[in-house]
């Protein structure tokens, strides 16, 4: 592997280099015995944000004639917290980043977002900090049209915001996938802005994902209309053809993903490596030495074969690897420099009590979230 500058000062959780792995702890068991692989929606211990309130999980409704569940009109993010068990602190990852495009996206579905992006990190953090986790976990912020009425269209609609927050682990596997290239094509952006996480679109996502199972493979490969490669199912993706790595441009109907831009930020600066942008051709999946896909669920998931071809050797590359080791070691603040990244949302842990400043991301950790309230979400509580 090569040796890289992020690799001065780095050190593991427990000596070993699998530092992107999800560490597990059982959670507080409540009265009622509820177990955590419940329903979030029958979850009194866990608690969500709902037009301004947090309440209990199992109190949270949206009506069954919601304008979004019907039509799909609303976007949302995915944000993930990753656990530190040397530091005790929980580090949510690119918190800003995320809630910029919440509202970009909001601007292209005509939805008013009642929050700043300062006031959705205060939000987010208290979130987190009531369902007290000390593992990895995932936040799925989503703004909608809320009216209960039959009828298409985006104007004269109320429009609301939820959050809530689950433990997570991996989302596709991290030990090389199978993939193949769809036959349903990726959405275009006078069809359905592909560059807006609009939650309707991810129909078109769940057609080709469904495919790809079905036919045996891990995972979809889509292509534009044109016949270019676009993106995964639901992430990025990069290929490398010898020093260089290469990933799609915005104009090949791609969402701008947030680890999209990470991954290209630390490949160049870290790993000395070229990465551009330029439009890709389906053969060259079939000739490229490495491919990987990224996004905030995948994180980065080594791809080995496409349409029943190997990838390079057939085996998870080198840059590969290298990418997800740093990858981990940032996301778990083990890398001063990318601190700004980060948002710590214990404010009592070893980390905030020995470096106050670091790593918030511009929020505010211990501010009260806007709204004013701080409700009760029931007795039981996730262990901390």
């Amino acid at each position: 592997m090569a040796v890289g500058a992020w690799q001065r000062g780095l050190v593991a959780d427990d000596g070993s280099q699998c530092m992107w792995q999800c560490r597990h702890i059982e959670p507080l068991k409540l009265e009622n015995d509820v177990p955590d692989t419940t329903p979030l929606s029958q979850r009194p211990d866990m608690t969500v944000f709902l037009n301004g309130k947090y309440i209990p999980g199992d109190q949270a409704r949206v009506g069954v004639m919601t304008h979004a569940l019907s039509y799909g009109t609303g976007c949302f993010e995915g944000i993930r917290g990753y656990w530190n068990d040397q530091t005790k602190q929980l580090y949510l990852f690119r918190l800003r980043e995320h809630y910029e495009r919440l509202h970009n996206s909001c601007r292209i579905m005509n939805i008013s977002l009642p929050y700043s992006v300062d006031e959705l990190i205060a939000i987010t953090v208290e979130l987190v900090r009531r369902n007290g986790f000390r593992e990895n976990c995932y936040l799925r912020p989503f703004a909608y049209k809320s009216d209960e009425i039959i009828g298409v269209r985006l104007n004269d609609l109320t429009d609301h915001f939820m959050m809530f927050t689950i433990p997570m682990g991996d989302y596709v596997a991290t030990t090389g996938l199978r993939c193949g290239v769809s036959s349903w094509r990726r959405v275009d952006d006078n069809m359905i802005p592909a560059r807006a996480k609009i939650a309707g679109a991810y129909v078109n996502s769940a057609f080709a994902k469904t495919e790809a199972l079905q036919n045996g493979f891990d995972e979809a490969i889509m292509l534009t209309s044109e016949g270019h490669v676009s993106e995964g199912s639901a992430e990025n993706i990069f290929l490398r053809f010898g020093d260089e790595l290469v990933t799609p441009p915005p104009s090949e109907n791609i969402l701008l993903g947030v680890t999209r831009d990470t991954v290209m930020r630390l490949a160049q600066r870290e790993l000395g490596h070229v990465v551009r942008e330029r439009v890709i051709d389906r053969t060259e999946l079939y000739i490229a030495d490495e491919i990987f896909l990224t996004g905030t669920g995948a994180q980065l998931a080594p791809v080995i074969e496409v349409d029943h071809r190997p990838v390079g050797a057939g085996v998870i590359g080198a840059i590969t690897t290298d990418l997800l080791e740093l990858y981990g070691a940032v996301v778990r603040g083990k890398l001063a420099e990318y601190s700004d990244w980060l948002t710590p949302v214990y404010s009592d842990s070893p980390a905030s009590a020995t470096n106050g400043a670091h790593a918030t991301n511009g929020a505010k950790a211990a501010k009260t979230p806007p709204t004013g309230r701080r409700e009760a979400a029931g007795a039981g509580r996730v262990k901390k």
